[in-house]
């Protein structure tokens, strides 16, 4: 077990958290490299080695940073981005370009071209319009790019709505209406620009129930089947996307990736065989099954305050700033007293955030040892989307990021400093001091 307590202090991957609070400050994310590398290895075991020709692209949106891309890099996985800046940091961890796929909504012209100039394996196209983005941009360069279609499968899906994806009102993907969907795929096979590897679908995220996985792949096959009746085209990849949830709490259920994959992968397999044809490259893109329960938040709690017959806060040095997604779309957490980890839990306490928001709530009435100022709380199962939409609101400092491995900690990701924090401001020459004020 990479987490673990000893002598009353909370440990993970052999290292004293207690010691790394004091040793590189708080708010502090630290992550656990044996969980990122047992979570790769899962999926290899229940998916890349079970089946042939598939492949995961680890989804970058998660959480990406050189280190973070070098640790799944080392364990074979392609990489998913929806971004030139997390194209840029791929490039800057020196990931190979094939292993890249290119995803997003709203793909600039920039974006695009950095995508092509550095050679990426996908690009995955959202809508009409990127088309012919993507055919100019390889007609001046002289490329020629392979595109899967992204599409929207129009399933029901049991999530919160805000990470929902694959309903039909959605600003992601095609839609499956006839005269939208099937003139761009005629355009697709046929523009010498382009090479038409397949379909795309993403439903949604932080799922326990396969179902909509399945009902997704079923609407995605019979596109398939429609697409080869009326172009004579197989597609040559089929991208079901991600979205396997974890456990934030004891509440949440966290289903193995041979749960959703194997009742997927035996639709696929069975219509491929009933039409006698060979079965394309299946694709996944976990990212939030990778790290989130590989990395934990620390905190020292400041400010205590009891409000008698309702409850008490305490307050700690971070909050919204470091972790959105409680007040995001009322994400749950727990957490223990990573300094006082064996002491029985006595008092319901809310731990709140420092940012000037009423909805700066973390973890509301959880069971602690009395807290004292100087405590350090620990938020089990941040690794996901925690550094990844940190925010500087109010000016608070962007935490820094550890990576542990047994025993050993090092910084991968340096404090923001005040001054970087400035470093992009300038005052304009009408408001120097001096300036005329006319």
């Amino acid at each position: 077990m990479a987490k673990e307590i000893k002598n009353n202090h909370l440990y993970i991957d052999g290292c004293d958290t207690v010691e790394l609070a004091k040793t590189f400050g708080t708010p502090l994310y630290v992550y656990s490299v044996s969980e990122i590398r047992e979570e790769c290895q899962k999926i290899q075991a229940q998916f890349l080695t079970r089946y042939s020709k598939t492949r995961a692209a680890y989804a970058a949106k998660a959480f990406c940073t050189t280190a973070m891309l070098q640790v799944i890099k080392s364990e074979g996985l392609s990489l998913d981005v929806v971004s030139g800046g997390e194209l840029y940091t791929a490039i800057q961890a020196d990931f190979p370009a094939e292993h890249i796929e290119f995803n997003g909504n709203n793909k600039s012209i920039e974006e695009l071209a950095a995508a092509l100039d550095y050679g990426v394996g996908r690009i995955i196209v959202d809508g009409i319009q990127e088309v012919g983005l993507i055919r100019a941009l390889c007609q001046e360069k002289q490329v020629v790019a392979k595109i899967l279609l992204r599409i929207t499968p129009e399933v029901s899906v049991s999530t919160h709505q805000f990470i929902s994806t694959g309903q039909k009102d959605s600003k992601f993907g095609i839609p499956l209406d006839e005269e939208i969907l099937f003139p761009l795929v005629e355009e697709v096979i046929q523009a010498p620009e382009l090479d038409f590897y397949g379909l795309h679908f993403h439903v949604g995220s932080q799922l326990s129930d396969n179902r909509s996985h399945l009902a997704a792949v079923d609407a995605a096959l019979a596109l398939v089947q429609t697409i080869h009746e009326r172009f004579d085209y197989w597609i040559k990849e089929l991208n079901v996307g991600g979205g396997f949830g974890v456990r934030y709490t004891d509440a949440d259920i966290r289903q193995p990736y041979s749960y959703f994959l194997d009742p997927v992968m035996e639709k696929i397999d069975a219509f491929y065989a009933q039409h006698q044809s060979e079965r394309p490259t299946i694709v996944i893109e976990p990212g939030r099954s990778i790290v989130a329960e590989a990395g934990i938040s620390l905190h020292t709690i400041g400010s205590i305050k009891t409000l008698p017959g309702i409850r008490t806060y305490a307050s700690i040095d971070g909050g919204m700033t470091d972790n959105i997604r409680p007040g995001l779309y009322q994400a749950t957490y727990t957490g223990i007293l990573a300094n006082r980890a064996s002491e029985a839990a006595t008092q319901k306490i809310t731990i709140s955030g420092k940012a000037c928001e009423s909805t700066d709530i973390l973890v509301k009435d959880l069971a602690l040892p009395p807290v004292e100022t100087g405590d350090l709380f620990a938020t089990f199962a941040t690794g996901a989307y925690g550094y990844s939409m940190a925010s500087s609101y109010n000016n608070l400092q962007i935490p820094a990021v550890v990576f542990v491995e047994n025993g050993q900690a090092e910084l991968a990701v340096k404090r923001q400093s005040y001054e970087q924090m400035l470093q992009n401001e300038v005052v304009p020459s009408f408001l120097r001091e001096g300036a005329s004020s006319k």
